[in-house]
């Protein structure tokens, strides 16, 4: 579940705009139960925008982007989590071998080994402990390297393009990179640029992707190493 205290606020919000509307029309303030009423329906749709993404439409997202992967492929996934991608990606592997990244700061890594048992993937899967600025493998190691909501949560720009700096650097000449965010995107986008990517471009995933609504919507930032 991404972002669970998002989704928490949004239906205690829409409790709290119903009990609102109840009493503005009991005590006959009509206008105001009419309005109350409208932002707890819009504020309910949201709660139902950012569910279905956090449990559909983003696996349905990746999984097409995935699936112009051969099965060959190293794949790295930064800030993997629990695993959300880097299992899809992992399926989707023959020879290849799915690397995941993450600080794990919290009880995660444990989850992520069961997630990968539970997949049936875990001989193809690895997960390492590092940060995204600073990552323990050599130059030109994966053919792919994706992202998925991780990057906007590295401090600073600084920091940011470092972490960017970190995913080329480890991808092979002619490799891919997959950057989803809500945040940051035309500086990533100037990041790569500047270190001589090619087709680098972004594109809106739609609302498939929308944490609540189009003013959380997600971009694909896309790359390819020279």
């Amino acid at each position: 579940m991404d972002a669970p205290w998002a989704l928490t606020g949004l239906m205690l919000g829409t409790v709290l705009l119903v009990a609102l509307a109840a009493v503005s029309f009991v005590t006959g303030i009509l206008v105001t139960g009419v309005v109350f009423t409208s932002g707890a329906v819009y504020t309910l749709a949201s709660a139902a925008s950012h569910l279905y993404t956090t449990r559909r439409g983003r696996f349905a997202v990746w999984g097409e982007e995935l699936d112009r992967l051969e099965g060959g492929e190293d794949v790295l996934d930064l800030g993997c989590g629990r695993g959300a991608v880097l299992l899809l990606a992992a399926r989707r592997l023959s020879s290849g071998r799915a690397a995941g990244v993450d600080p794990w700061r919290s009880t995660s890594e444990p989850l992520t080994r069961a997630n990968a048992e539970a997949e049936g993937v875990s001989e193809r899967v690895d997960l390492v402990t590092a940060d995204l600025h600073e990552l323990p493998f050599g130059d030109e190691r994966f053919d792919v390297v994706v992202s998925a909501l991780a990057l906007h949560r590295v401090p600073g720009a600084a920091g940011r393009e470092q972490a960017l700096r970190e995913a080329y650097r480890v991808l092979r000449p002619g490799g891919l990179l997959l950057v989803a965010d809500v945040r940051h995107v035309p500086a990533y986008e100037a990041v790569l640029r500047g270190l001589g990517a090619r087709d680098v471009h972004s594109r809106d995933l739609g609302r498939r992707y929308w944490y609540g609504g189009p003013w959380a919507r997600t971009r694909m930032v896309e790359a390819l190493k020279v």
